[in-house]
């Protein structure tokens, strides 16, 4: 699996209707059982029922973010479960660069 801060580098720029560059992020997670899954950070604050993610099928789960160039952190909610992300690499922070 590729690790969500080196996906995340290489997602394109974009201009959004303000006239602010955005970088287009995908998060990916994959839980068996999971019937809802979510994402709370700091670009929602922390609500995961702004931030749902799509169901893929066998397990995989996926949601498209647009972000300033920042620093964020996040979580998943997984069923109600806060969780970090077991595929990022030490912490749930991710740094867009300009």
């Amino acid at each position: 699996m590729q690790d969500p801060q080196e996906i995340m580098k290489k997602q394109m720029k974009h201009q959004n209707g303000n006239g602010q560059v955005t970088q287009r992020i995908r998060i990916e997670f994959t839980h068996p059982t999971a019937s809802e899954v979510a994402i709370a950070g700091t670009f929602n604050d922390w609500r995961p029922d702004s931030t749902q993610m799509a169901a893929l099928g066998g397990g995989r789960w996926l949601k498209e973010l647009a972000l300033s160039p920042g620093v964020y952190e996040y979580r998943l909610v997984v069923d109600g479960a806060w969780m970090a992300d077991p595929r990022a690499r030490k912490q749930r922070r991710i740094r867009l660069e300009e």
